[in-house]
């Protein structure tokens, strides 16, 4: 057994650091040393509970809690005026009475939905009897042994979450997990704020629900933080809990990703369109949420920005409410582009990563990558709605933020310098899923029939694909594998290749629209 005062005090050694009831030597307060170093060492069961509760005591002190609820998750809040205003608007809205709080679960657990849970609870969480927020995700999933010690690491060189946990008596299971004396799971984690899938930025504590009928049968508001992959799945099981509701609850989808069906006709299947499908649910009710967004980074309040995008009875009311200081909401009309470009930015997300691996982050490369994917996406987007928003402002800036530091350009990143390999599936420690892969196949599959013809009035029929050369290489590289990255380097010095403007050009005179893409 490792001695607890030499694992406590061998983890980084950052300058000491100070608070106001106690000092920190090396980060971690002496009497904690202490108190864990005689919690460890007793075999007494009645000594172990005393010496915890006396470690939760002496951590309260400068840092009561009093009735007024002025502090939330640690965070003083400021501005509750305005913030109530908001929360009582969107409530009115909703016909909620005064006895019966606003409602809002997060469904799924990966990186966005946490922050996106975690955000409301830090700006509106301290207003308990006008709203509620919870977060769902399954139990059973285990924090292997790195990640525990990894997940120690992090707690302990942060003064403010490190407090927090010995205030709440939630430290010494993190102490048991890192030396290998207890399993921890990830739900029981995200109850203290921190995301199996962005260990290293802790967010407020979570009221976490694993029973998914709990979580959903009367929730007002629904956050889908589901990858598209099991949108379907996991919302033709909540319908089943909403057999018996009177009111009809508002869905956001955060999901960026593309499903494909080919039967009876080809067409994609949006993570909205799977909502609704599955729960009868209008799309009037369903809503898009997306924009040049790192998880990470704007939890740590980094100015950023997005769209909703949905019907004109709820986007403007949720546009004000999701608005914050720091990330500013707008509003917009359609929904399937914002969708569409969402589930393409990932697709040639992965392939800018290759390129920058491969090209030792060559920014000329990078650059005639950038202007050969967009013109792809602009043309796709061509094909599935008439008159799409243009590839500007925020649709542009979330295809620059997700193909220069999104998890589907790290992905491949790492598959293109050999660190990762196809055979390790798209489900990435420490990541989640990697939504680029299923829409590179969902996106090559419908664009590969050759009754879609872009030339009909020709007796040679030509696939949409086949003005895609992009999509192609990815496809022969991620899902058919018969090629290596390396490939993609070569399909951009294709000396055959087009201008970029050429496919836009095309795209442009609405000769390609196929609304039968969209299951119209």
């Amino acid at each position: 057994m490792l001695n607890v005062l030499h694992l406590l005090q061998n983890t980084y050694s950052p300058p000491p650091l100070y608070f106001s009831s106690f000092s920190y030597r090396n980060y971690t307060p002496s009497f904690v040393i202490e108190d864990l170093t005689r919690y460890k060492s007793t075999q007494s069961p009645i000594q172990k509970i005393q010496i915890h509760r006396g470690l939760c005591k002496k951590t309260m002190v400068g840092a009561e809690i009093d009735g007024s609820n002025a502090y939330a998750n640690g965070l003083l809040q400021i501005n509750n005026g305005s913030l109530e205003e908001k929360l009582d608007e969107l409530r009115n809205l909703l016909g909620k009475t005064d006895d019966d709080p606003l409602r809002i679960v997060s469904v799924g657990a990966g990186a966005w939905g946490s922050v996106f849970a975690a955000m409301l609870q830090d700006g509106y969480g301290h207003l308990r009897d006008k709203i509620q927020i919870r977060i769902w995700r399954r139990s059973g999933r285990s924090v292997d042994r790195s990640t525990a010690q990894h997940l120690f690491d992090v707690i302990n060189s942060r003064e403010d979450v490190l407090r927090r946990l010995i205030r709440r008596c939630a430290y010494l299971k993190y102490v048991e997990a890192r030396l290998g004396d207890r399993v921890l799971y990830a739900d029981e984690i995200l109850k203290d704020g921190f995301c199996l899938n962005m260990i290293d930025t802790p967010l407020s504590p979570l009221k976490v629900v694993t029973n998914l009928q709990e979580a959903v049968w009367d929730a007002d508001i629904v956050i889908n933080g589901l990858p598209s992959t099991e949108t379907h799945q996991v919302f033709q099981e909540i319908s089943k809990y909403w057999k018996e509701r009177i009111t009809v609850p508002i869905i956001i989808s955060l999901s960026k990703g593309i499903e494909a069906e080919l039967e009876p006709e080809p067409h994609i299947i949006t993570p909205t369109q799977m909502i609704s499908r599955s729960t009868g649910i209008s799309m009037e009710n369903i809503l898009y949420l997306g924009g040049p967004n790192i998880a990470s980074e704007i939890y740590n309040k980094e100015y950023a920005n997005a769209r909703i995008c949905g019907s004109e009875k709820w986007r403007k009311p949720l546009a004000k409410f999701l608005r914050q200081p720091h990330f500013i909401v707008w509003d917009n009309g359609d929904l399937v582009t914002h969708e569409v470009m969402g589930g393409l930015k990932n697709v040639y997300a992965i392939g800018a990563g290759m390129v920058a691996s491969l090209t030792n982050e060559s920014a000329t490369s990078k650059s005639v990558y950038f202007a050969h994917c967009t013109s792809e996406m602009i043309f796709i987007t061509h094909l599935l709605a008439k008159n799409p928003e243009k590839l500007a402002g925020p649709l542009l800036a979330d295809t620059y933020v997700t193909l220069l530091k999104g998890r589907n350009a790290w992905y491949g990143q790492k598959l293109a310098n050999g660190e990762l390999t196809l055979d390790m599936g798209d489900s990435i420690k420490g990541k989640g899923m990697i939504q680029g892969i299923s829409a590179v196949k969902a996106f090559y599959e419908l664009l590969s029939q050759s009754h879609l013809s872009i030339h009909p009035e020709e007796k040679k029929h030509v696939a949409p694909v086949e003005l895609c050369p992009i999509l192609k290489i990815l496809h022969k590289i991620l899902i058919s594998r018969e090629v290596p990255t390396q490939a993609i380097l070569q399909a951009l010095r294709d000396e055959t290749m087009n201008d970029p403007r050429d496919r836009i050009e095309m795209a442009q005179t609405h000769a390609f629209y196929m609304p039968s893409l969209l299951g119209q």
